[in-house]
């Protein structure tokens, strides 16, 4: 049976223009608008898709609430380039760069809207131990 593979991560907005705005900034690209509540970022083949229920007339069932440890986790070249452009963009950096005891060089943020964020050097990645 072959590997499932992961294709896209829903990410809950409560503005989807905001959202927009924002990770368009961050990754450095506009993305795509494909609904009114749905904007989707090519995150390396790995769709990162902004939904703001409201703005697609659905129901948002209760709401999201996102727990302390709930990170989206994105490999990057450069930390220093995208934890300014996390602040210029009007996220908040949680921590500073640090190199993890795993080997990973990271540092973790969140958007304007409280969803948790990790960037962490491409050339530094743990996938697990295999």
């Amino acid at each position: 049976m072959p590997t499932p593979q992961l294709f896209r991560v829903i990410l809950p907005v409560p503005e989807i223009e905001a959202a927009a705005a924002f990770y368009g900034h961050v990754f450095q690209q506009p993305g795509e608008r494909v609904s009114p509540g749905r904007h989707y970022f090519d995150c390396g083949g790995i769709v990162l898709a902004c939904y703001c229920p409201s703005a697609d007339g659905d129901e948002p069932a209760g709401g999201w609430q996102f727990h302390d440890n709930q990170y989206l986790y994105f490999s990057v070249a450069d930390l220093e380039a995208i934890s300014v452009r996390i602040v210029e963009a009007g996220g908040k950096l949680l921590t500073g760069i640090e190199k993890m005891p795993w080997g990973e060089t990271m540092f973790y943020a969140v958007d304007p809207h409280g969803a948790r964020l990790s960037f962490v050097k491409s050339d530094t990645l743990f996938t697990g131990s295999k």
